[in-house]
């Protein structure tokens, strides 16, 4: 199974509105519903927000803008590169 989290893929996002560790929290928890997440880390300070997904599960513009509204945040941007 580690060599299936190897060949994922890590998502960087920015995201405006994250001012304290419940909005933190909170986006930790709506990430985790996503199944084949891990990793997830919120920098506060720059407004990012990493996640490992493994390899087949891809964390699409709209659904993570969806997510981040729902979740009361402005989706800004996202990066990916290969873990």
């Amino acid at each position: 199974m580690n060599a299936a989290w190897a060949a994922g893929t890590q998502y960087i996002m920015r995201v405006d509105g994250l001012a304290c560790p419940y909005c933190a929290y909170g986006v930790e928890k709506k990430l985790k519903e996503i199944d084949g997440t891990s990793n997830i880390t919120v920098d506060l300070d720059k407004g990012l927000v990493k996640v490992d997904v493994k390899e087949g599960i891809t964390l699409t513009e709209d659904r993570m803008k969806k997510l981040f509204q729902d979740a009361g945040f402005t989706y800004r941007s996202m990066k990916k590169s290969s873990l």
